[in-house]
């Protein structure tokens, strides 16, 4: 059981990607939740995937600074610079979520599906943006 444990700390020590697709999964979950909220009482689908969107930002900054990208802290100006490469970053998935949530829904998707299929773009688009970008 140790070994199989410190087996798991260090793949979660070695691959930046695990630690983020776990922060990502925690942002999910409150961008789902809220998205899928607002879509029950009849927001229309491209805003509540918008608002969800953000709020998964917030939360996503929390975990990535915090736990994902951990030596690469900055402060001061430096700080405030990585936060606005950060919002970029975030602000390109909501673009990509926006617009795929819109099309697929234009072409009949259900809201669901549509935001399952962005979730998966924004994905490898932002953790690229982020990794060699925001966090480098």
């Amino acid at each position: 059981m140790e070994r199989a444990l410190a087996s798991a700390m260090q793949f979660w020590q070695r691959f930046t990607i695990t630690r983020y697709l776990v922060a990502s999964v925690i942002a999910l979950t409150f961008d789902v939740a809220l998205f899928s909220s607002l879509v029950a009482v009849k927001v229309d689908p491209t805003l509540a995937s918008a608002t969800g969107y953000c709020a998964g930002i917030v939360v996503h900054w929390l975990v990535s600074a915090n736990l994902v990208f951990t030596g690469k802290a900055r402060v001061g100006t430096a700080l405030h610079i990585q936060r606005a490469l950060f919002a970029g970053s975030a602000l390109a998935g909501l673009g990509i979520t926006v617009v795929t949530v819109e099309l697929l829904g234009r072409a009949g998707v259900h809201p669901i599906p549509s935001k399952a299929v962005a979730v998966g773009i924004s994905f490898f688009a932002v953790y690229g943006l982020r990794k060699w970008g925001v966090f480098r």
